[in-house]
């Protein structure tokens, strides 16, 4: 085809004009415009504090699932809490990457037991954990409960146990369990939050 400049500038702004109404919106073939749903718009809010470190930033957790019975929520979204006093809505690496460590197949979420000597772990129930936890208590108590020092004054101590205190944990349940571990004699407790 012999083609001149006239017949070139005729084309080329035939093409223009096309491609302008396309972008404009009238399109020869019938374009079903939606809006597409917030990703967040059915979930539930729950706030939290991140697991890593002492610093106790919070987040924001979100939820799928209508809490029906037999129905289990999952977590679609995590983020900085804006109303936290300590972080403001911002989160470092670990804590902005929470959403892996929940996710992950790799995560423990029973009790397991190792016996001495195996190298084999073994699944048991929270209510069998929780009550070897509180059987090996119990023993280490009774045999290194100190009730008076050397001049016989009362001090009932123990001192082979230590107790540390979640970040994540309220003041309120922070001061019951210091109460808890005082009242058993515990002299070596810590809270991992530093706030």
């Amino acid at each position: 085809m012999d083609m001149n400049r006239r017949h070139f500038l005729r084309v080329s702004s035939a093409g223009l004009v096309g491609s302008s109404l396309v972008a404009l919106g009238f399109s020869p073939t019938a374009a079903l415009a939606e809006t597409r749903n917030f990703k967040l718009a059915r979930t539930t809010e729950t706030r939290s504090t991140c697991p890593y470190c002492s610093v106790s930033c919070g987040l924001v957790m979100y939820t799928l699932g209508d809490k029906a019975k037999n129905v289990k929520a999952s977590i679609i979204h995590v983020e900085g809490d804006p109303d936290h006093p300590v972080n403001r809505g911002t989160l470092c690496p670990k804590g902005a990457g929470v959403m892996d460590m929940i996710q992950s197949k790799d995560r423990v979420t029973f009790p397991q037991v190792r016996a001495p000597g195996s190298n084999e772990w073994k699944r048991i129930s929270w209510d069998d954990a929780l009550t070897r936890v509180a059987a090996h208590m119990k023993a280490d108590r009774d045999a290194n409960f100190i009730k008076t020092n050397d001049k016989g004054t009362t001090v009932n101590r123990w001192n082979t146990t230590g107790f540390l205190i979640s970040s994540a944990s309220s003041n309120e349940s922070g001061y019951l369990s210091v109460k808890v571990a005082r009242s058993l004699g515990i002299v070596t407790l810590d809270t991992q939050a530093r706030i």
